[in-house]
């Protein structure tokens, strides 16, 4: 086959792909409608109506914190404000589209990161046509929009576009505040890629080159666009934006049922005059990791961010299954670098799954039944923290660095 057939026949698989995971998510909008109009059991999340409840009410010149439990920038419902004025699905349809934005962004990164565009589709497909993915974008979730900023952020990264970087991360991080989780390994790819082309990594030499000009351009682009909408929307909305939108996701200590570890102690101490300052102690285990893991793998900027996140996922004091969704939309980025065999794979997913279903069970007692099964719940919890730990573990241990494969490749 000449290159040029080659090349034809490589658009046309990756628009195949691309087509489908775009139809697949339409059909199920469409099919949400219809739920939500004759059946009992809806399929729009409340979020969503939360997001237009405050899209509404931004439209009419009033705060969108008027509407109790929206806790989200006020970018959010104004970018959502379509909705009120020519469909209530706009919003559902803009998360569609980025959520197929986002395997876009995927396969740019893995062939970016050596991968051929057959083998890029397979990985980007792990997320196009993963119904965890699929389901949320179209009850109406906003993930999607932190994995284009995310993924994006990676790819201007990779490209060295350090502005446009900078103000994607910046843009992410007033999205949601958990992206600054992502500071540190950034600042340490940016500042020591010189160090990294050779090889070289000594820890002293790694923190004094945190002082470069690159870093520095970095930092103030992704400040000044923070801070810049972070006082644009004090000033139209005062202290109930910072309050909902950063404060309370820093003290949030929820008592009902999640996966999270620390959820039955947040239960029972709920009236105690201690139960502020374990919300703040339960943040230590997660700064310790995230230190460690920033400071070993950031030479690696996916695998340290994927790291970074699923570790702050599983030792958050808050743990829903769309939490998931901001590691997971990194994983592709990852899997073609592990060692391991299709069994073990699949074996890992199974226990994942496994660990989800223990937890599922008591929880739908609880919710549906009446019952008491907290203490089944935090066992659940814990067995799932296992679980997630045994799975990052062996992600770390049979993982094949960039710098290894491509040498192997020359030796070849």
């Amino acid at each position: 086959m000449s290159r040029g057939n080659m090349f034809s026949s490589q658009l046309l698989k990756f628009g195949t792909l691309y087509s489908v995971a775009f139809v697949i998510r339409l059909c199920l909008v469409g099919f949400g409608i219809y739920q939500d109009k004759t059946m009992v059991v809806k399929y729009t999340d409340i979020d969503y109506h939360v997001f237009i409840d405050a899209s509404r009410l931004v439209t009419q010149g009033e705060s969108p914190y008027n509407r109790s439990t929206y806790r989200y920038t006020p970018l959010l419902a104004w970018m959502l404000s379509p909705s009120i004025y020519l469909t209530s699905h706009f919003g559902k349809l803009l998360f569609v589209i980025c959520d197929v934005l986002s395997g876009v962004l995927l396969y740019r990164i893995l062939t970016l990161r050596g991968l051929s565009s057959d083998a890029a589709c397979r990985f980007s497909a792990l997320w196009l046509l993963n119904p965890l993915p699929i389901g949320v974008s179209t009850r109406g979730n906003a993930e999607a929009l932190l994995a284009v900023l995310v993924l994006s952020t990676l790819l201007c990264l990779q490209l060295k576009r350090h502005f446009t970087a900078a103000c994607l991360y910046g843009l992410s991080v007033h999205m949601k505040i958990y992206t600054v989780i992502y500071a540190l390994p950034i600042a340490l790819f940016i500042s020591n890629h010189k160090e990294l082309k050779k090889n070289y990594r000594g820890v002293f030499r790694v923190i004094q080159n945190l002082f470069s000009k690159d870093l520095a351009l970095f930092a103030v682009v992704a400040g000044a666009v923070f801070l810049g909408l972070t006082l644009t929307f004090y000033c139209m909305y005062g202290w109930d934006f910072l309050q909902e939108t950063y404060f309370y996701h820093l003290t949030r200590r929820d008592i009902r049922h999640n996966f999270s570890p620390y959820f039955y102690m947040f239960y029972l101490t709920v009236e105690s005059e201690w139960s502020f300052a374990l919300g703040l102690v339960t943040f230590l285990p997660q700064v310790i990791l995230l230190l460690f893991t920033s400071l070993a793998f950031y030479a690696d900027l996916p695998l340290c961010c994927f790291l970074n996140t699923a570790l702050f996922v599983s030792f958050n004091k808050v743990c829903t299954s769309q939490y998931f969704l901001w590691y997971l939309c990194l994983l592709p980025l990852v899997l073609p670098h592990l060692r391991l065999t299709v069994k073990q794979g699949i074996g890992l997913l199974l226990l994942w799954f496994t660990g989800q279903g223990l937890w599922l069970a008591p929880a739908y007692y609880l919710e549906f039944e009446g019952r008491n099964t907290f203490v089944f719940i935090w066992f659940a919890g814990l067995l799932f923290l296992i679980i997630n730990t045994v799975i990052i573990v062996q992600i770390i241990n049979n993982y094949v660095p960039k710098r290894a494969v491509q040498q192997k490749k020359k030796m070849k």
